[in-house]
């Protein structure tokens, strides 16, 4: 694999470990995804609002994460699109005798293409709000991610 391929995968991995950890401990109902465009749009300034106070950020600062969140929200779009879930996709590989290699290549193609596509955005967007943060903002995201997200914000970044 491509030295960039494997950094913009890694980067959005960890992006997404990062927002799913802010959004699944941003509210009280933890097993309750948004449905709708407004329950999504609520969950944004949540997830947005509760960061904002951990880490302190500025009014720029904010801003570059409602950036992050705007390109991170593409990206999945781009991936999601076509409105199968990933478990009907994989149920529709299996349906009948024998597995449907082209069709499981033309989705990893589909999948990867929309990585591929909207990745650049999402670094970007990342970097810049990353790259905003003072020194000790950075720290308490570093260590966000060195406990792989586990706790969430509860304990606020620098506790274990």
């Amino acid at each position: 694999m491509k030295p960039w391929i494997k950094r913009t995968l890694i980067g959005t991995l960890g992006l997404g470990v990062l927002f799913g950890g802010l959004a699944a401990c941003s509210h009280h109902a933890h097993h309750k995804w948004p449905t709708t465009e407004a329950e999504a749009a609520q969950m944004r300034e949540r997830v947005i609002d509760k960061a904002s106070r951990e880490l302190q950020l500025d009014d720029a600062q904010r801003a570059k994460l409602g950036s992050l969140a705007d390109a991170m929200k593409a990206q999945r779009a781009a991936l999601v699109a076509g409105g199968a879930t990933p478990r009907a996709e994989l149920q529709a590989l299996v349906s009948g005798s024998q597995f449907d290699r082209a069709r499981a290549q033309a989705l990893v193609e589909t999948k990867t293409s929309a990585v591929r596509d909207k990745a650049p955005a999402v670094v970007a967007a990342f970097g810049d709000f990353y790259d905003s943060l003072r020194p000790e903002q950075q720290q308490k995201v570093r260590e966000f991610l060195e406990r792989g997200g586990r706790h969430g914000w509860r304990g606020g970044f620098g506790r274990g």
